[in-house]
């Protein structure tokens, strides 16, 4: 059997895709996935959905992509959604590891919608359409710290 296929957020693996320009690269977490040997399959759905980079911020109000100046960019964050979930259909994707607080991929958290920082419980576009196809998701935050280790034993079974 080959290696287990690990969906990441690429900003998470350097690739400058996030609203700003820049990137969130986590040595750590990218330490961690070479050590558990797994293949990684880079992701960023606001970028497959025509976004480009740089752009507004964007946060969900009701449920919906609103960026900063009131634009509504829902069709592009549902359509890079459907890009990444058709382009892994026939993979058989193991699990995903995510960017927290984005309104993509944000698993445990996202930004409220005020555009003042505040978080709320709640999770990205992606990260529910993964959840809701059957692929286990997981914040990249609780590889990089310590406190979530039962968290990451969970992603280390499926890796298995």
């Amino acid at each position: 059997m080959g290696k287990k296929k690990v969906l990441v957020s690429a900003c998470l693996l350097g690739r400058n895709c996030k609203y700003d320009g820049g990137n969130n690269y986590s040595e750590a977490l990218v330490r961690y996935l070479k050590e558990k040997a797994v293949e990684v399959m880079e992701v960023c759905p606001e970028v497959e959905g025509g976004l480009p980079v740089p752009r507004v911020p964007v946060e969900l109000v009701d449920g919906v992509a609103i960026n900063r100046a009131g634009e509504n960019v829902d069709a592009c964050f549902r359509a890079g959604v459907k890009a990444v979930l058709d382009r892994i259909r026939e993979e058989e994707i193991t699990a995903a590891i995510l960017q927290p607080r984005s309104p993509s991929c944000g698993v445990e958290q996202v930004y409220d919608g005020s555009f003042t920082g505040r978080l709320v419980p709640g999770e990205g576009m992606f990260a529910r359409a993964l959840r809701q196809a059957g692929i286990p998701v997981f914040d990249a935050a609780a590889f990089c710290g310590k406190g979530r280790e039962d968290y990451v034993r969970h992603f280390e079974e499926l890796i298995r």
